[in-house]
């Protein structure tokens, strides 16, 4: 018998992973490839592709010190020429008969991927083969790909306050004899404040981990192999093992948790941490498990450490929201990927890939974003996916943007983030109304406004702020389609003001701001 070949994927570094249930040492082996594909089918970040390559690589050596056989493929710094490109190539060259003198394996075992492509590939090179590929459900989640579509069944809106106290009940999370800690769901609203105009103050900085010689020898890869790609690793200090996210989520815990909630709305220019936790990237890749998350918060606001409305805000984050949008990825794909509801059509503004931009907000962002490959979710929101909005970038673009500039990226996650909550492509699956708002909701959670050259509460003349000018573009522009949408009436009614000669302004600085842009 030849054993059964286990593939690992570069998302699914977790020893305790459905994968390895019933793996035998002495039959089976462990299959690992580094494939150019995964870095330019969208124009990947520096240290996206880097935290990937040197958390498989880790990954890959901790098997190895536990005696288990890893068939391991790694990216050379120059392209070789008959290399395989594909994941699907790859797989395709390690079943061959010959490979390596070995028999094709009795089955090919893998954990759900994270992306429909990659599923779908997966399914080609062993269908091919004709070798049997035993996809495993992946127990990282709390809830499953089923109990979602179970969740969703019959229901006409899709709601994540719905999805997300089952949830807490069933897993007893935050819960007190049954009802719910504090006396309510959601603290939501204790958790909007801004920081005051002397700025957030001494900022404790989340711990870093220094290179070691397999991550400084990726680098070296990355920047000889995908010197053209954007971003930088002049910074890099990601978690890489599971170690390290464990300390990374030690420290969130016991520093900056306590004010996460009252400030997680927040955005102040330079700081580019602030109280965030940082640890979406290590939950991603597997390295952490988000039950030792929700519970490591749950024991601080237990033992007086953290305020319940910023432990009932991040375990919100974990237990809820990344849930639930996977739960929508799986449940809609591939089809969802393509929707447009608001009818977007503008190429993506090429600044979003230099920073070079007169306006505060945004280059401060994607500043930050090519610098460390991060941005916190209101930046994400309510600066760079709240301009592509109003501008109205197709979906399809800016999904591609976010899935190569963040080292959190993996499509079931970010798809339905960007299309759904962030553009409102989906329709309104995501989000119950479009997250629009004009550059006085930026000059009001942040100090980027202080000092730009554009006015946040001008929407015409030379120093008009963008924003403005957008949005109420962005409002007349799906007038029709809005008032359908009993969230927006008060957004519609402040539009019904406008005299018609100041909207016909407006609409003529948004056409000119667009065209300048092209």
């Amino acid at each position: 018998m030849a054993g059964s070949l286990v593939l690992i994927l570069g998302d699914q570094l977790d020893r305790r992973s459905a994968a390895f249930d019933g793996f035998d040492p002495a039959r089976d082996r462990v299959w690992m490839a580094e494939v150019a594909e995964e870095s330019t089918h969208v124009w990947t970040h520096k240290a996206r592709i880097a935290v990937f390559l040197s958390g498989m690589r880790h990954f890959r050596d901790r098997l190895r010190a536990e005696g288990i056989s890893v068939d391991y493929r790694e990216l050379a710094a120059k392209p070789q020429s008959k290399e395989p490109t594909t994941l699907a190539a790859a797989l395709t060259a390690s079943l061959a008969p010959a490979a390596k003198g070995r028999q094709p394996p009795d089955r090919v075992v893998v954990v759900e991927p994270g992306e429909w492509r990659v599923l779908e590939s997966l399914r080609a090179a062993a269908a091919a083969a004709g070798i049997p590929l035993d996809i495993r459900p992946d127990r990282h989640f709390f809830s499953s790909r089923d109990d979602f579509a179970a969740h969703a069944a019959g229901r006409r809106q899709l709601r994540l306050e719905y999805f997300y106290r089952p949830l807490r009940e069933k897993f007893g999370v935050l819960m007190d004899d049954g009802e719910p800690a504090g006396g309510q769901w959601n603290f939501d609203v204790e958790n909007r404040g801004a920081f005051p105009k002397s700025g957030p103050g001494k900022l404790p900085t989340p711990a870093r981990f220094e290179p070691d010689a397999i991550t400084r020898g990726v680098i070296d890869l990355v920047n000889e192999r995908f010197s053209k790609h954007p971003g930088s690793l002049a910074d890099f200090d990601w978690p890489v093992t599971a170690d390290d996210a464990r300390r990374a989520l030690d420290d969130f815990l016991a520093h900056r948790l306590v004010n996460f909630g009252r400030y997680q709305d927040a955005i102040w220019t330079g700081a580019p941490w602030l109280y965030h936790a940082r640890l979406s990237q290590a939950m991603n890749m597997k390295l952490l498990d988000p039950r030792d998350v929700v519970a490591g918060a749950e024991r601080m606001w237990r033992k007086g450490k953290a305020p319940l409305e910023a432990t009932e805000g991040f375990i919100r984050q974990v237990i809820g929201w990344r849930e639930y949008v996977r739960g929508v990825y799986w449940h809609f794909m591939p089809e969802y990927e393509r929707r447009n509801a608001l009818g977007a059509d503008r190429d993506l503004p090429g600044f979003y890939w230099t920073a070079a931009t007169e306006m505060n907000c945004l280059k401060d962002a994607i500043s930050q974003t090519l610098r460390f490959g991060y941005a916190h979710h209101i930046q994400r929101l309510m600066v760079t996916g709240l301009f592509a909005l109003l501008f109205g970038v197709r979906p399809e673009e800016a999904h591609r943007w976010y899935l190569a500039v963040y080292v959190d990226a993996v499509e079931w996650v970010e798809l339905p983030n960007t299309l759904g909550m962030s553009q409102f492509a989906d329709g309104g699956v995501m989000a119950s109304k479009p997250y629009c708002a004009t550059g006085a909701y930026l000059d009001r959670m942040s100090n980027a406004c202080k000092g730009c050259r554009y006015d946040p509460k001008k929407a015409t003349g030379p120093d008009a702020c963008p924003f403005t000018t957008l949005y109420w573009d962005f409002l007349a522009r799906h007038e029709k389609l809005l008032r359908r949408n009993q969230r927006m009436t008060m957004q519609l009614k402040n539009l019904d003001r406008k005299p018609a000669a100041d909207l016909k302004a407006i609409r003529r600085q948004a056409d000119t701001f667009r065209d300048g842009l092209a």
